[in-house]
C-alpha cells in the first residue's frame, strides 16, 4: 500500500504523547535517523535499508497481533516489538490501517512464494505438495504455520467489513484455487486424472483447505487439516485418478 512521500507523519491511532517521538525525517523527506531503542540517539553501526527495516517492521507486527489481536492492537505495541524507533513506523506508514494493509499482502506473499514443486513432478505428486503446504506448512525461522495462519485468520475474520482488505483476499483466494484447477487441467490433459470439471474441483479443494483451516485455529479442533487430508485422499484424489 501507498507509503508516506512526504515523510509526514499521518493520523495516528496514539494519543498526543505516543507520538511525540513519530519523527518526520529531515526537511528533505529523508528517513529518520534508526536508532537503537535505548532512546541513546545514536546510530546503529548497521546501515538499515528500506527493505529490511519494513521486514523488521512486518515481523514486530506478527508478534503484536498475536499478542493483542487486530482489534485492541496500537502501533505503540507494534513499537515495542522493535529494536528501532518507534518513529520508524510512522515514517513507512501512514497509520495502522496502511500498516495492516501493507503486513496483509506480506503475509499472503510469504505463503506464495513458498510452494516449492520440483520442475518434473508428476500432477498427482504437485497437487498433493500444493495441499500440503495449505494444511501443514511449510515452516519459518520466527513463527510456526500456525501461529501465522492464526494472524492471517484475525484479518480474515476482519474483511467482511472492509472492501479494500476482502478485494485483497478475494484475489489470494483465486490464486490459490486457480493453481489447484492448473495441476487438474494438466493431468487431465496427460492422462493421469478423469476428465472431471477441473473449476469445480479446484473450487472444492481450495474449500475444504479453507473450512479445514478455519476449524483448526476458531474451533481449536487441531486433527482438523490432517483429518480434511485424509478426506481428500480418499474422496478427491482417489475420484480423479483414472482407472481405464
Amino acid at each position: 500500500m501507498s507509503e508516506s512521500r512526504d515523510g509526514s507523519a499521518s493520523e495516528s491511532v496514539e494519543s498526543p504523547t505516543d507520538g511525540a517521538d513519530a519523527g518526520t525525517g529531515d526537511s528533505e523527506g529523508n528517513p529518520p535517523t534508526e536508532t537503537s531503542s535505548d532512546g541513546s540517539g545514536e546510530s546503529d553501526e548497521e546501515t538499515v535499508s528500506s527493505k529490511d527495516t519494513k521486514e523488521v517492521i512486518m515481523e514486530a507486527t506478527f508478534r503484536a497481533l498475536s499478542k493483542h489481536g487486530y482489534k485492541d492492537l496500537r502501533m505503540r505495541d507494534i513499537g515495542e516489538e522493535m529494536d528501532l524507533t518507534r518513529q520508524v513506523i510512522h515514517y513507512h506508514f501512514d497509520g495502522k490501517y496502511d500498516l495492516m494493509s501493507s503486513f496483509l499482502e506480506h503475509i499472503i506473499d510469504q505463503y506464495e512464494g513458498s510452494v516449492v514443486v520440483e520442475g518434473d513432478a508428476d500432477p498427482r505428486t504437485e497437487l498433493r505438495a500444493r495441499v500440503d503446504q495449505c494444511l501443514f506448512g511449510p515452516e519459518f525461522e520466527e513463527f510456526s504455520h500456525w501461529d501465522r495462519m492464526k494472524v492471517y485468520h484475525e484479518l480474515y475474520t476482519q474483511a467482511q467489513n472492509d472492501g479494500e482488505h476482502r478485494e485483497v483476499f478475494n484475489e489470494h483466494y483465486d490464486r490459490l484455487r486457480g493453481s489447484i484447477v492448473e495441476v487438474v487441467e494438466e493431468g487431465i490433459e496427460e492422462g493421469v486424472f478423469r476428465d472431471v470439471d477441473a473449476e469445480r474441483m479446484g473450487q472444492l479443494v481450495t474449500d475444504v483447505i479453507h473450512a479445514a483451516r478455519g476449524r483448526r485455529i476458531s474451533l481449536g479442533h487441531e486433527d482438523a487439516p490432517e483429518e480434511a487430508r485424509k478426506a481428500m485422499d480418499e474422496f478427491i484424489f482417489e475420484s480423479l485418478e483414472r482407472t481405464e
